[in-house]
């Protein structure tokens, strides 16, 4: 998200609204315009919404979809992920969505393929559709994205979701506010539209988009680290903090949850709680991406 333009920004948007209202939303949710296609996910990071939206994406457009399982491949023999590329590059698959525990994975193997490769995550960097997914979610709610109050609450340091939605609000217009434990704060991202804090209760005053992250448990051994109960008494969006929120406020949250945690089951609950519309936006942005890089045929 990092770099993109908005009016990129805004031709997937519209894109992801046109697939959303034809094809995802629809009885008969096909396709054809990437028949004859290849799609090919290669995931070595645990998966369940972007994986499973990414191949019914593929397949609502009429592609034909394959999964790579790292377990069982020639990875696990030593061949490496760059061979692996080529390797399904020289299958003439058409796209590589790539998720990797490894910071700047898919854009080291673009460098290299003479195919489009997708980020579906790469380490702490970006989650590229997960940003778009979240500023489609905002704006059917909002009708807009320009200046809104955007507060992205937790692990920012570490989430490749708070980067790419935080470049991506801030090409659409929006201010951002990043809010989580001291130990968990980054570096070097404030500017005049970025604040960072750490007390939640007076970021979310005034907030038109609260997205919550999940909270990391296999970060709890790290010095400093809050417990559960102490994160949630600070940073978790308590059913008491969201009763605080603006009437129209928008909560968002990419999944997973840790219900009473970070988010309480009451606010999942909440009308104005948006999480499983995020999941269904994921399809309909996911299928934008794929048919602006690969598509074009006719829809017959």
């Amino acid at each position: 998200m990092e770099g993109l333009a908005k009016a990129d920004l805004e031709q997937l948007l519209e894109g992801a609204a046109r697939f959303r209202r034809d094809v995802v939303d629809t009885p008969v949710k096909k396709s054809a315009r990437l028949r004859g296609r290849a799609c090919v996910n290669l995931f070595f990071e645990a998966s369940t919404r972007t994986k499973t939206s990414f191949e019914l994406a593929g397949k609502y457009l009429g592609a034909d979809v394959i999964n790579f399982q790292s377990r069982g491949s020639s990875v696990e023999k030593g061949e490496t992920l760059y061979d692996t590329a080529l390797n399904v590059e020289a299958m003439a698959a058409d796209v590589l969505v790539v998720r990797h525990s490894a910071s700047g994975v898919p854009a080291e193997l673009q460098r290299h393929l003479d195919i489009p490769v997708v980020n579906a995550g790469d380490g702490h960097h970006e989650h590229p559709t997960q940003g778009l997914l979240d500023l489609k979610t905002v704006w059917d709610a909002k009708g807009h994205l320009d200046n809104l109050s955007v507060v992205i609450v937790g692990d920012i340091l570490h989430s490749r979701v708070a980067r790419s939605d935080l470049w991506g609000f801030l090409t659409m217009g929006s201010h951002v506010t990043l809010v989580g434990p001291p130990i968990m704060q980054p570096l070097g991202l404030v500017n005049e539209r970025v604040r960072v804090t750490s007390d939640m209760d007076a970021a979310i005053q005034d907030a038109d988009v609260v997205q919550v992250l999940r909270i990391q448990k296999e970060r709890q051994a790290m010095v400093g680290m809050p417990s559960e109960e102490e994160y949630r008494e600070r940073w978790g969006l308590t059913a008491a903090r969201a009763g605080a929120l603006r009437p129209d406020a928008v909560i968002l949250h990419p999944g997973p949850q840790n219900r009473g945690v970070e988010i309480d089951s009451l606010v999942m609950d909440d009308p104005r709680a948006k999480i499983l519309t995020q999941v269904r936006n994921g399809v309909a942005v996911r299928m934008a991406v794929l048919d602006q890089l690969i598509g074009g045929q006719d829809d017959n």
